[in-house]
């Protein structure tokens, strides 16, 4: 059985997303020949929301290695608080001593705290190790240069100039990449074109059964996010919100205000509530969703809370909505890896999406759910309307959701694909 070193440094019970996918993963790696090690950073060296009962979807013999980072009191200082940055030279040290003692074919970067990657072409110089990138995210990327100020990142300015040094640097020894959107690998080849020859997968997250089981077994110990009052039907999101979210909302809550004026009596039924919004610091998070209900006036239909709230916490609030808003991106790269998750609950879901993205033709390939396309206005508004009208009068035509299709969509068969791409990886030399 080949040996593989994960790199994550948010890990269980941290409820980061970009440790998802290898949660997810963990019980079938070894189904394919595969034996893994993680090595992520220690709790208390942390800022993320915890979910204990992430623990318990992490098998027990699974080994996790956890390190030290610098304290975020004493780097914000000098405004320095990622988590990659902080843990840089604990991972330096901590790997070598690991890979001088025990035998690993491969490493495996699955973060989105990306500057902690430039460590895999110090490992391959050093130890003859290969490795994969996991681009959940687009690392250096143009997107926010045109855009005004007030809709940047915070410290966007640095990001974007360390993130442009330091790319080149992980990129230059790679085996291997790993990506939830063909575009992502696109972009990549189109700034360094010998990556034209590293071995490359697309694969979103997994649908993992037993999260849900989880959530079940604990929903007497779980909190609702909104005010489920039984008078009204509760369409709800769970996720990530942000100025380039306006546009899905915004189609959304315009078709809404257009039932309000049709038939007020039906729509007025309705309340929407988006959760967890924000990574910001708890209580300092920016409501960029509910400021698009203020824009068209029906904001009191309308709440959003940008604390994010636990993993369970948030499977629980899908489980006990009437119905389910997925938005999306106008860019066909935006791949919405929350969408398994949303479509094993077996709720009515909407979703606003680019068309050409994989995440439409992945619910369209299901049958999962109604899907309105981001940049067909006219069409869009009528989807909407008849969505919105279904959930209130409670006679939405109930889909027959392909469970054999959703099945190359599980966390059992996108771990399969992982482990195929370890397997190039480690077959043949590096490129460079």
């Amino acid at each position: 059985m080949k040996k593989a070193l994960i790199i994550s440094p948010y890990f269980a019970p941290s409820n980061a997303a970009d440790m998802q996918r290898v949660r997810m993963s963990l019980p079938f790696y070894e189904d394919f020949n595969w034996q893994v090690e993680v090595v992520c950073v220690a709790e208390k060296f942390t800022d993320a929301v915890f979910d204990y009962l992430l623990n318990e979807s992490v098998p027990n013999h699974i080994k996790i290695h956890k390190i030290k980072a610098l304290p975020k009191k004493v780097t914000s200082r000098f405004g320095l608080g990622s988590i990659a940055l902080r843990s840089l030279w604990f991972y330096k040290k901590y790997v070598n001593q690991l890979l001088k003692k025990e035998k690993f074919d491969l490493i495996f970067f699955s973060t989105t705290q990306f500057p902690v990657c430039i460590l895999g072409s110090y490992w391959k110089k050093k130890f003859n190790i290969p490795y994969i990138i996991d681009m959940q995210d687009p690392w250096f990327t143009n997107y926010y240069e045109d855009k005004p100020k007030h809709k940047r990142p915070k410290k966007y300015w640095f990001s974007y100039r360390l993130d442009k040094y330091l790319e080149p640097i992980a990129m230059k020894d790679v085996c291997g990449l790993m990506a939830v959107s063909d575009a992502y690998l696109d972009d990549l080849v189109l700034r360094y074109p010998y990556l034209a020859k590293v071995a490359k997968a697309t694969i979103t997250f997994g649908g993992f059964k037993k999260d849900l089981e989880i959530a079940n077994n604990h929903k007497n110990s779980l909190h609702l996010a909104y005010d489920s009052d039984a008078a009204f039907k509760h369409i709800v999101y769970v996720g990530r919100g942000g100025f380039d979210m306006q546009k899905a909302v915004s189609l959304l809550l315009k078709a809404f205000k257009k039932g309000l004026k049709s038939n007020y009596t039906i729509f007025s039924k309705l309340r929407f509530h988006f959760i967890g919004t924000s990574y910001a610091p708890l209580g300092s998070g920016q409501k960029t969703l509910y400021s698009v209900a203020e824009r068209l006036g029906v904001e009191e239909y309308v709440s959003e809370q940008t604390d994010r709230i636990s993993f369970y916490d948030s499977l629980y609030n899908l489980q006990s909505a009437d119905a389910l808003f997925i938005p999306g991106h106008e860019k066909p790269a935006y791949t919405a890896s929350k969408m398994y998750p949303y479509i094993m609950t077996n709720k009515p879901i909407l979703a606003v999406f680019n068309m050409q993205s994989s995440a439409a033709q992945s619910l369209i390939d299901c049958k999962a759910g109604y899907l309105a396309d981001i940049l067909n206005f006219k069409k869009s508004m009528e989807i909407i309307k008849c969505f919105l009208r279904g959930v209130a009068e409670e006679n939405l035509p109930q889909l027959d959701t392909d469970w054999t299709e959703f099945e190359k969509y599980r966390a059992r068969a996108t771990t399969q694909k992982q482990c195929e791409l370890f397997d190039s990886c480690v077959s043949k030399p590096s490129i460079n």
